[in-house]
């Protein structure tokens, strides 16, 4: 349920969640994939586009070239997810209304 009307805990977030070390690698991995397609012409900031990784790293991808490839954001973020935030399904939510 969304905080209304009362502040919200930003920094017991962090610690619970934000700041734990596999949160940490991951984000890590996601900006060193980004870097490398910024360095390859791929992606630009403010570009609309996301660094998308053909085989998820929650499945075992990897972060190196021949796994990135630059996607609008809007197709990217529309994967169904667990709570957990993994890759649930490959298709995103466009191409399931399409079926």
């Amino acid at each position: 349920m969304p905080y209304v009307n009362k502040p919200r805990p930003y920094k017991k977030e962090y610690e619970n969640y934000d700041g734990t070390e596999a949160v940490k690698k991951k984000r890590a991995q996601r900006n060193t994939a980004r870097r490398l397609m910024e360095a390859a012409g791929e992606v630009s900031k403010g570009d609309g586009k996301d660094v998308d990784h053909k085989k998820a790293l929650s499945n075992g991808g990897t972060t190196s070239k021949s796994n990135l490839r630059a996607v609008p954001a809007s197709a990217n973020r529309s994967f169904k997810r667990n709570s957990g935030h993994d890759l649930v399904s490959q298709t995103s939510t466009k191409e399931r209304k399409a079926k």
